[in-house]
């Protein structure tokens, strides 16, 4: 299965935001973005002058929510164009599909630290879907659905600790989670406005519609 392998702190710097790939070292001041926001290259900070093009804005804007969610191109690619044959919103329809990967709720419950662990942790098999085990990280979820880490998982030990450090970190609206069981329950979609503001949806849906 292809993944990038590369520095994430780079992508970070490439897309000029934090995209919070690193977990807790984000929040600190070892965050390489808060050192050195510049572009990455030798000729990053003229990239950063130069103003962008129409096509560029819709670029980074894609490439910014691609990359937080962890998918490659061709992935991301079949996402809209499933989200384009659906009724309703076709940016809102690309953000469901992305928010209900079984990886990115187990991330959003607040079992792992950041998307690359809890979807490092869900290809390995230590969750259960509706008591079945799913070791598919873009699984996609529908509303009802329960999510649990096995009574048997090697990491469990290591997700109490999480959830006890990140005791104070809101839990999506959509989602319920039962901290002392290490289970939860994806309620429903979420409305757009539950959704990060800073993700312009409509630039990417221009960016496919060319």
């Amino acid at each position: 299965m292809a993944r990038y392998t590369g520095s994430v702190c780079r992508l970070c710097r490439r897309e000029g935001d934090q995209l919070f790939l690193k977990g807790a070292r984000c929040y600190t001041e070892k965050c390489a973005f808060k050192r050195r926001a510049t572009i990455p290259g030798v000729h990053g900070a003229d990239k950063m002058r130069k103003k962008q093009t129409g096509y560029e804005v819709q670029l980074r804007a894609k490439q910014k929510v691609r990359r937080t969610y962890g998918i490659l191109e061709a992935q991301f690619r079949k996402y809209y164009e499933a989200a384009s044959r659906k009724s309703g919103n076709t940016g809102t329809n690309l953000l469901h599909q992305l928010e209900t990967r079984l990886d990115n709720v187990v991330f959003r419950m607040g079992f792992g630290i950041s998307r690359a662990q809890a979807r490092m942790w869900v290809t390995q098999g230590h969750f259960e879907v509706n008591n079945r085990k799913c070791n598919i990280p873009s699984y996609q979820l529908r509303p009802g659905d329960e999510i649990k880490l096995l009574d048997n998982s090697k990491v469990r030990k290591t997700v109490k600790d999480i959830m006890e450090i990140s005791s104070s970190r809101e839990v999506s609206a959509w989602l319920q989670v039962d901290r002392e069981n290490l289970k939860g329950k994806f309620l429903a979609l979420p409305e757009r406005s539950q959704l990060d503001p800073k993700i312009q949806e409509h630039l990417i849906v221009e960016f496919y519609s060319r």
